[in-house]
């Protein structure tokens, strides 16, 4: 009989550490983004927080998930805008300075064309 109650207390024991690698498992990511956190917060947060973030869109499950939605077209995309050379405050000013001219200037003769093949048009076909 004593052995009876020193196996049940052994599977009580059993059953809960496996609970308890159960929650440990479960509440694993909450306490890995605690951890992080606490890392962020004592040091200058711009460079950890690209470090936190690359460490979690590494992650095996976001990944997959990533895959899944289809973000790999937003993270090629926002690789590509790296490599883009864009132009100064004012470089950018004359270039949109040259569109809205030029903007201007094509529908202005659009509707020039417009308006004389209209009144041709209306002569020829009511006459």
């Amino acid at each position: 009989m004593a052995r009876t109650v020193q196996t049940t207390a052994k599977q009580n024991e059993n059953e809960e550490s496996l609970v308890r690698v159960f929650f440990r498992g479960f509440f694993l990511p909450l306490k890995m983004v605690g951890k992080g956190l606490a890392w962020i917060g004592h040091r200058p947060p711009l460079k950890q927080i690209g470090h936190a973030l690359r460490w979690f869109f590494r992650l095996r499950p976001v990944r997959f998930i990533g895959r899944v939605l289809g973000l790999s077209y937003l993270r090629s995309s926002w690789q590509e805008l790296k490599h883009v050379t864009w132009p100064t405050k004012r470089e950018g000013r004359r270039l949109t300075t040259a569109v809205i001219i030029f903007s201007v200037i094509f529908g202005a003769l659009i509707a020039i064309v417009d308006y004389g093949l209209d009144k041709l048009f209306r002569q020829l076909l009511l006459k």
